[in-house]
């Protein structure tokens, strides 16, 4: 009798491994080299346009990037999610460093102090690239940390340099970003594992 039980409850768990060891396969060179020329060509639309005062181009580059994106997707629907999820924390954080007289910005505000659209688009524009060129950071928080303290103020930096936004308070901004990301980038590392709509499974030998 202890033997069956025994050997019940390991069937499930069993089954429960395997679905969990199931072999992914990634996105091809091609696709993460074409997803890395998108998001950088996106990337400066979006900062370039807010900096010359046409920032709704720019968000459209990125809307464009995301379609083009979804049409390259195993699962949409997934990717449709993280997008969304990621330009939901995107505004909330923009937002927090607005109000708080961190940052400034030049165009792409309907309502003052809220973020700009592209620059929540901009979110929405990495959340595209988290599950292809950035899925080497799956499972990896620790360096997921780092990169975000490093990169996300970084990359801020290369936009005030283009014109896309301003430092009202450069210092306590730029310790705030790197903190900031340096929560925020495992975390959106763990979300795009949960919303992969990229990977599929490998065909089984058997």
């Amino acid at each position: 009798m202890a033997t069956r039980l025994a050997s019940a409850t390991a069937a499930p768990r069993g089954r429960a491994r395997a679905r969990a060891s199931v072999a992914l396969t990634k996105p091809t060179l091609t696709i993460q080299l074409v997803n890395f020329v998108v998001f950088q060509a996106a990337w400066f639309a979006a900062v370039l346009g807010a900096a010359h005062q046409m920032a709704l181009w720019g968000t459209m580059a990125v809307v464009a990037a995301f379609a083009w994106h979804l049409t390259e997707s195993a699962r949409p629907a997934e990717e449709a999610k993280l997008f969304g999820l990621v330009c939901l924390i995107g505004f909330v954080v923009e937002t927090g460093n607005a109000l708080l007289g961190l940052v400034a910005y030049p165009s792409g505000q309907p309502v003052a102090n809220l973020a700009p659209h592209w620059m929540v688009a901009l979110w929405g524009l990495l959340a595209i690239a988290l599950n292809v060129t950035m899925r080497w950071l799956k499972g990896r928080y620790w360096l997921a940390a780092v990169l975000g303290a490093v990169a996300g103020p970084a990359s801020f930096v290369s936009g005030v340099k283009l014109g896309g936004a301003q430092f009202i308070a450069m210092t306590p901004a730029l310790l705030t970003m790197a903190c900031s990301w340096a929560v925020l980038m495992p975390a959106l590392v763990w979300l795009s594992m949960r919303f992969d709509g990229v990977a599929v499974p490998k065909a089984s030998d058997d």
